[in-house]
């Protein structure tokens, strides 16, 4: 494949000596190419609603003084606006003298595959499975009254350029799959949702047997919903289960260890390394090196590759979340955690695949240890404070736990608490961590990017629930 450097009007020799003269005398700096396409396509309420399909292509280019940032970027590769990149951003280095960082390792790893998701199957072929999966759902049960699919698909290639002339690539695919079904009886209705993805084709998520069975966990979700009973209030042991309630971990905790909000102080775990901020036995990493994975990168985005961090082991924190800056002014290492939305964004402290990994207890012990409780199966939208670790997640399926056993099926639970008050609240941990179906999208400072997350069933004790029974 063709270097993006070639899509500029003027030599490579010229393009690496604006990025070396435009970077020396900083501590650090690069030169981000990219060229991206994607696609997304909406069947809602019977018909085609949305069919979108976009290219983009740009550079950013870098220089970092101590804890000041020079940054342009333009989606014009040419000489000339390259050069004006360079003017601005060389401001930075004003009455600075500062020491180049080395350059990441480099990898020879590859964890996905290059080909483009968008080409394969054809846009016909992908509306005709659409168009089927609403059929199919509104056939299985008369009390569907909306079904809403998507399949969207995006394709990025990526270069990172630096002042020695080192080039990092990077091609990244990333495919998703989603249905929503709304039930109805009478004026109630419920729904009920379930997503598939992934940095793959999409050739195992539209395959007959996968979309069905996508299709079928949405509409129980929206059926289990359209049984519950208004959940109450108050102070319970809380069971979560494996998979996707570890968004919970990925917010209350997650972002609390990632570098920059760590070396601003503005983390609830600030400054509390090598100490303990959850129970024994609570460990959390965050992988970016699991094959094929949502949130898993080659190489970050300032072209360090990926790592398995392990950031809490046992109760303890180890580690955090680094990008090259942070990690640099903080005397730790990048750990490959360096992101960013594209290229007019700035890299940033961001989590790939986090997850708590596997304990001792089956899903049936920690279920039966409850003798009056909430088991929450699925979380939906949820808001976190970073600073002091506060957060509110709401529970789009969730079922009362009475004397050990699985009960009714509850709407309306929000589990309310903060983030290292509620590590230390776990009391059991189950064997079965299992990641999440390959959804997950963080947002912070305004950048989304893709991410996993995970963990086994989880008891906590004594959580606080809101509630909407009367």
């Amino acid at each position: 494949m063709d270097s993006l450097l070639n899509q500029f009007d003027i030599s490579d020799d010229e393009i690496r000596r604006l990025v070396r003269d435009t970077v020396t005398g900083a501590d650090d700096g690069e030169l981000f190419l990219e060229q991206s396409q994607s696609e997304a396509l909406m069947f809602d309420n019977g018909r085609l609603k949305t069919a979108n399909f976009s290219t983009d292509q740009g550079f950013g280019l870098r220089a970092v003084a101590g804890e000041a940032t020079g940054y342009a970027h333009s989606s014009e590769l040419s000489g000339a606006a390259l050069r004006r990149a360079a003017d601005a951003v060389s401001a930075v280095k004003a009455g600075y003298s500062g020491t180049l960082a080395d350059a990441p390792a480099k990898t020879n790893r590859h964890l996905y595959g290059e080909a483009n998701p968008i080409e394969a199957p054809a846009f016909e072929a992908k509306a005709k499975i659409l168009q089927e999966i609403d059929a199919y759902l509104r056939g299985r049960d008369p009390r569907v009254r909306q079904v809403t699919a998507s399949l969207t698909a995006s394709w990025q290639h990526v270069e990172i350029l630096r002042a020695d002339g080192q080039v990092a690539r990077d091609i990244r695919p990333l495919v998703r799959m989603s249905v929503q079904v709304m039930v109805g009886e009478g004026d109630r209705q419920e729904t009920g949702s379930y997503g598939m993805g992934g940095r793959r084709s999409f050739d195992e998520f539209i395959a007959e047997g996968a979309w069905k069975d996508g299709a079928d966990e949405a509409l129980r979700q929206a059926l289990v919903n359209l049984a519950a009973v208004p959940a109450p209030a108050g102070t319970f042991d809380i069971v979560l289960s494996s998979g996707w309630p570890g968004v919970m971990l990925h917010e209350a905790v997650g972002h609390g260890l990632e570098g920059d909000f760590n070396r601003k102080k503005t983390s609830a775990f600030a400054g509390l390394l090598g100490q303990q901020v959850a129970a024994k036995g609570v460990t959390v990493v965050d992988d970016g090196t699991i094959m094929e994975r949502r949130g898993s990168l080659t190489i970050d985005d300032e072209g360090t590759p990926s790592a398995y961090n392990v950031l809490i082991e046992d109760g303890k924190l180890v580690g955090y979340m680094q990008d090259r800056q942070n990690a640099r002014l903080m005397g730790m290492k990048p750990t490959g955690n360096g992101r960013r939305e594209g290229y007019a964004h700035q890299p940033m402290p961001r989590m790939t695949n986090t997850y708590m990994t596997a304990g001792d207890k089956t899903p049936e012990e920690i279920i039966a240890s409850v003798k009056k409780g909430i088991y929450a199966v699925s979380f939906g939208g949820g808001q976190v404070d970073i600073t002091s670790g506060k957060f509110v997640f709401g529970c789009t399926e969730a079922y009362m736990i009475e004397d050990g056993k699985v009960t009714q099926p509850i709407k309306g639970a929000m589990l309310i608490g903060n983030g290292p008050d509620a590590m230390h609240r776990v009391t059991m941990v189950g064997n079965d961590m299992k990641l999440d179906t390959g959804i997950g999208m963080c947002g912070k400072a305004g950048q989304g990017v893709p991410v996993g997350v995970g963990q086994p069933h989880l008891r906590m004790n004594q959580m606080t629930v809101g509630g909407t029974k009367a």
